[in-house]
């Protein structure tokens, strides 16, 4: 992510958590209505830097509608690594490839929901073994994605099932590492995925998060 693209969007997301924290807590209809101001000047930053595929007046609506106090999102993937090969699966939405998983669901723990996504995205039943690491989106993401979130990258051990497409996948394959194919940015990098074979590698690699800086 560029300098420039880090400062509009690093703005435009903390606008748009102190609205939705102010709407979850204010009682003053007066307040309300800046805080709705806040969360559609927000959108503008957004539609102003962007190929305003979504116009500003659904942005607005969209962050209006997050309610509770404004924290980062979390999303999970499985590093399912055999004979030297990462399973990828390849997204319905845009094509590309990326190690499966998505969004926790409130109800479940990182791990339970990792193995649930690999189950539902490529087929098969896995052990999650060890935390690779978590990211930052913040500081790690390389595309637009408004939403800051955590990512959660596990190691995981195949235990059962066969591979399979699901209902947002289109193709389930092993990959070496040399003949990656194009990936997801909004899902996984080349970061992730390098980090993920280190750890195969090393046992004793620490578990990785983004500096305190």
């Amino acid at each position: 992510m560029s300098d420039e693209k880090k400062t509009w969007l690093s703005w435009a997301r903390r606008i748009q958590a102190i609205s939705q924290s102010g709407l979850a807590y204010c009682a003053d209809p007066f307040d309300r209505e800046r805080y709705e101001q806040l969360a559609g000047l927000a959108a503008e930053i957004v539609a102003e830097h962007t190929d305003k595929a979504v116009h500003e007046a659904t942005l607005r609506d969209a962050f209006i509608e997050q309610i509770g106090y404004g924290t980062p999102k979390v999303g999970v993937r499985a590093a399912i690594i055999e004979d030297g090969k990462l399973l990828l699966v390849r997204e319905v939405l845009d094509g590309r490839w990326a190690m499966p998983g998505g969004w926790a669901d409130v109800g479940e723990s990182a791990a339970q929901m990792v193995v649930r996504e690999a189950r539902e995205e490529a087929g098969v039943e896995i052990r999650a073994s060890r935390l690779v690491g978590v990211w930052s989106t913040h500081q790690q993401h390389v595309e637009v994605d408004f939403y800051h979130h955590y990512k959660f990258i596990f190691l995981c051990e195949r235990v059962g099932g066969q591979l399979a497409t699901g209902l947002e996948t289109s193709d389930v394959r092993f990959f070496g590492f040399d003949e990656l194919p194009e990936l997801s940015p909004g899902r996984n990098s080349l970061q992730h995925i390098e980090h993920a074979r280190r750890a195969w590698l090393d046992p004793t690699l620490p578990v990785y998060f983004d500096a305190a800086e």
